[in-house]
């Protein structure tokens, strides 16, 4: 159960890769959300929801395996992130590049309350929320650009 709870907070692995592994881990992401968009949007929330919270337990194991809070490796939260920054927008290639891109700058950046989320503390609930807040805002920008079809951004 370890390995199988260490494996998803890596993202399978990527979050091993260097540099920038929340980069590597949020290209997981991408055929994720390509397989979940499958489904109606009930269903994939409901999927992003259960996965926020296997993500806050694989995050926790692996901040005790790597005695780590917040470790690097752990790239189950830019994922789930990416899944909530594609939430009800169209998926097509210029919509899911955008997310990619708009979703990593708001990671990165961390504006509240996302900053404070990642600074608390939280234990596995910390290491998923800021990067779902981030997530928000950037799912935020990316509804805008699609509703003005923005930078090829749309429903087709």
């Amino acid at each position: 159960m370890k390995f199988l709870m260490l494996a998803l907070a890596t993202g399978f692995g990527s979050g091993f890769m260097r540099p920038a592994s929340g980069t590597w881990g949020t290209l997981v992401g991408i055929p994720i959300v390509l397989l979940v968009s499958a489904l109606n949007p009930f269903w994939y929330l409901m999927v992003t929801v259960a996965l926020f919270f296997i993500g806050v337990l694989a995050s926790e194991v692996a901040e005790k395996h790597w005695n780590e809070s917040d470790s690097s490796k752990i790239v189950i939260d830019e994922i789930v992130g990416y899944m909530v920054t594609m939430l009800l927008v169209p998926v097509t290639f210029w919509n899911m590049l955008w997310a990619f891109f708009i979703f990593r700058f708001f990671d990165i950046v961390k504006l509240w309350p996302a900053r404070q989320i990642d600074r608390g503390g939280y234990g596995g609930m910390g290491v998923m929320a800021d990067d779902v807040a981030a997530a928000v805002y950037a799912n935020m920008v990316l509804q805008f650009m699609v509703a003005f079809g923005w930078f090829g951004c749309g429903w087709n």
